[in-house]
């Protein structure tokens, strides 16, 4: 998928995410501002009936005296009566009404709830929603949705009371709205700039995402390449050697087989193909060698290189091997320097008619080196363009191996000159 594309999947969820979050925050918040719309109304009552109504409760009010009714009413109606508070009601706890604005509902009694006697017993304050289909509730229907707040007062000559007064719930709603608002320009916008700033990095992270899938993709060709390569050299190294060496040791031994009796000449023989054969089972050893590497992490890094020394010795060369500094190195870094002395020697044998080589391997600040040296024909770069053009990858293949682990490949190199690799590999 392309980076658009991915970046847009990317936006498309963040989006889905903000509205949900967005819509939960919303939900909370105005749950929130309702809880706290309905704390003011509890307040407005304690308020209310605490400081107002409490202090004008005398004997004459409690006993219905019309004219002590009529003038807590009228402070009623210029004190508490306005706003969302539509409805007070005060009552004994017998449940009758003792007071209300509404004239009708006065020396009714109804029965109290356990919420309701227990605010008036304690002296508390509670609030619920107003059950408009009770009796006691019949004139307040035309209100429409209502919170009702109790609140227990004691009366001059300490008789508990319960006042009661009845608030609008659309103002209820209403302050919670208004609250809610105050805060939700802030908390989408937030949400908002969060999805945006999101947007460059997951446009880096899917670039990096797509980088690092194509050099999946580039490891694992290279994988597949370098292992047909690999294939072909085998074949090519065991029908040019061995199988050629056995082809013509086999020849010979049916020729001294079918051949007239010569004693002196068959032990000859004898020990020549003795001789022969010894030098193919070497040259296996070598073959399996590189196709089996050694274990580093067992072994080490120097005895594997002295091994792979040992090859060229056996194929003529004169080898001067320095590698003991080079011991106790990590697995990972032991094994891309032995792949690359295994990679540069066999170019050795088979291109540069060399007939001494040095190996050198060590460790200087934390970096390791491997540097190989021949006397060989050396080359030039376009010697090195013809050979990649002709489908020789080893050396292309070892400058990937090496980069890939952070490390650097040196060739020097000039025609009659000799040839110089070095290798370098951070070391952790």
């Amino acid at each position: 998928m392309s980076v658009t594309g991915l970046v847009v999947r990317f936006s498309l969820a963040g989006l889905v995410v903000m509205v949900l979050l967005g819509t939960v925050l919303a939900v909370l918040a105005r749950q929130a501002g309702t809880a706290q719309a309905v704390d003011s109304a509890r307040q407005v009552a304690w308020v209310t009936g605490r400081g107002i109504a409490e202090p004008r409760l005398g004997d004459a009010l409690l006993a219905g005296d019309p004219q002590a009714l009529a003038a807590f009413d009228a402070d009623m109606h210029r004190y508490v009566l306005q706003g969302s508070l539509v409805r007070v009601k005060l009552w004994d706890p017998d449940g009758r009404v003792l007071y209300s604005d509404e004239a009708r509902l006065v020396g009714q009694t109804f029965g109290l709830g356990e919420d309701e006697r227990e605010a008036l017993e304690d002296g508390s304050t509670d609030s619920e929603i107003s059950d408009l289909s009770a009796p006691e509730n019949v004139y307040e229907r035309p209100f429409g949705k209502l919170l009702e707040v109790y609140v227990g007062l004691t009366s001059a000559d300490g008789r508990p009371l319960l006042f009661e007064a009845y608030f609008r719930y659309d103002a209820v709603v209403t302050a919670a709205t208004a609250e809610w608002r105050k805060y939700a320009p802030p908390t989408l916008a937030g949400l908002l700039a969060l999805q945006l700033v999101q947007i460059p990095f997951a446009w880096s992270l899917a670039r990096r995402l797509q980088r690092q899938q194509r050099d999946r993709q580039r490891l694992l060709q290279r994988a597949v390449d370098a292992s047909q390569v690999e294939r072909r050299r085998i074949a090519a190294d065991l029908h040019d050697g061995v199988v050629q060496d056995l082809t013509g040791l086999t020849y010979a031994l049916d020729a001294a087989r079918l051949g007239p009796d010569d004693p002196e000449g068959q032990r000859e023989l004898v020990g020549r193909s003795a001789a022969q054969l010894r030098a193919s089972v070497a040259d296996l050893r070598t073959l399996l060698v590189e196709i089996y590497p050694p274990d580093l992490a067992e072994e080490g890094l120097p005895a594997a290189l002295t091994d792979l020394a040992a090859g060229l010795e056996r194929a003529g060369l004169s080898v001067e091997v320095d590698v003991d500094d080079a011991a106790g190195l990590p697995l990972d870094v032991s094994s891309v320097l032995f792949r690359s002395g295994q990679e540069v020697l066999r170019n050795v044998v088979a291109h540069s008619d060399a007939r001494h080589v040095a190996l050198r391997a060590a460790v200087r600040d934390g970096i390791a080196s491997l540097v190989v040296d021949d006397d060989g024909r050396g080359f030039d770069a376009g010697d090195l363009d013809r050979r990649f053009e002709e489908g020789h990858i080893g050396l292309r293949s070892l400058g990937d191996l090496i980069d890939d682990s952070g490390g650097t490949l040196t060739v020097r190199s000039a025609p009659g000159q000799g040839t110089r690799v070095e290798i370098l590999v951070p070391v952790g």
